[in-house]
């Protein structure tokens, strides 16, 4: 697997902004495909992202702005897609150029609304990309705080470590460590699930439940991820690593968690509605919360799962939250 790949980012929120920044460190030509035309510019005339992460320098000389998806697709031999979940679809759909033969990295954690799938399956099923070529970059490691370069850690998940191991190379710096891992699927479930664990961390502080009954949620929620992903994908896995458990506690428990954020709203009382509104940023489990109800329900044997459960029916049937949350301390523990 050569090292002399060429690297082209879809999407300009905050995870997309924070990618660039980490992929600039080792790249000197990078493709970034950006919506809105106005943003272009922006970025250009003043080297930073207008709407997220507005005080990363962005060096505009290593930077290939294009509004065009398929002229940044053609352009690298690897795609970092770091769009939320809720669109991608709608982005993909745009694409004429053949991507079949491309290493496609998921960086979107969530299940694509349309297809019930993960992003990696989506894209293997729909344009023909092989399982192999299918990479998911994972791990404690929030936006914001690579924006202020402190140290973070990213999982780099793929069925060949070698390749890898080679995009592992390309993220490395001062203060990002990386690591591989060949779980891709049981990767890209824990980043999509640790995002409804925050909203209900969110939604049990919202409420007014101290630290004690949060330390309780965190280690029922360990175990449900633990069953949720054997059920889905057995495979043999340590549900202690970063790319598990650390990934869980700083979405969990991090100010700059937008899920836990969410949740806590939801928690002091606001409509699901309301607090969507009042949020600028997409909270990802909140669409998470019913593709993964669904996928667990689908089994022969669906998993035990109270916390995805009681999210669920306070998102989506509308149950009282202080109502659910009671119920849900009788079954913790």
């Amino acid at each position: 697997m050569s090292s002399e790949l060429t690297y082209a980012v879809f999407g300009s929120g905050s995870w997309a902004t924070a990618i660039v920044k980490m992929i600039c460190e080792n790249n000197s030509q990078i493709g970034w495909y950006v919506r809105k035309q106005q943003i272009v510019d922006h970025i250009i005339s003043e080297e930073h992202n207008p709407s997220y992460l507005s005080s990363v320098e962005l060096d505009t000389n290593k930077l290939h702005l294009n509004t065009d998806i398929n002229k940044v697709a053609e352009g690298a031999d690897v795609l970092i897609f770091a769009i939320p979940s809720a669109f991608i679809e709608s982005e993909l759909q745009k694409l004429t150029t053949d991507i079949s033969s491309k290493i496609i990295i998921s960086a979107v954690k969530g299940i694509i609304p349309e297809s019930g799938l993960l992003v990696g399956e989506h894209i293997h099923k729909n344009y023909g990309v092989d399982l192999n070529n299918v990479v998911v970059l994972s791990g404690p490691c929030h936006a914001e705080e690579v924006a202020l370069e402190r140290l973070s850690y990213l999982t780099i998940a793929c069925a060949d470590l070698d390749i890898a191991s080679v995009i592992a190379e390309q993220f490395s710096s001062n203060y990002i460590k990386t690591n591989t891992n060949d779980d891709v699927l049981g990767a890209e479930y824990a980043a999509m699930l640790k995002n409804i664990y925050a909203i209900a961390a969110g939604m049990a502080h919202g409420l007014g439940y101290g630290d004690n009954f949060q330390s309780v949620l965190m280690s029922s929620a360990t175990r449900e991820m633990k069953r949720f992903i054997k059920k889905v994908h057995k495979m043999k896995r340590n549900i202690n690593e970063t790319v598990y458990l650390g990934d869980l506690l700083v979405t969990c428990y991090s100010l700059f968690s937008r899920n836990r954020m969410f949740g806590n709203m939801i928690g002091k009382g606001y409509t699901v509605k309301s607090a969507q509104m009042e949020m600028s940023m997409i909270a990802e489990g909140f669409y998470a919360t019913k593709s993964a109800y669904q996928i667990n329900k689908s089994k022969e044997k669906p998993a035990q799962t109270p916390i995805i459960d009681t999210v669920y029916e306070i998102l989506y049937l509308h149950k009282n939250p202080k109502k659910a949350f009671k119920k849900l301390t009788e079954k913790l523990g």
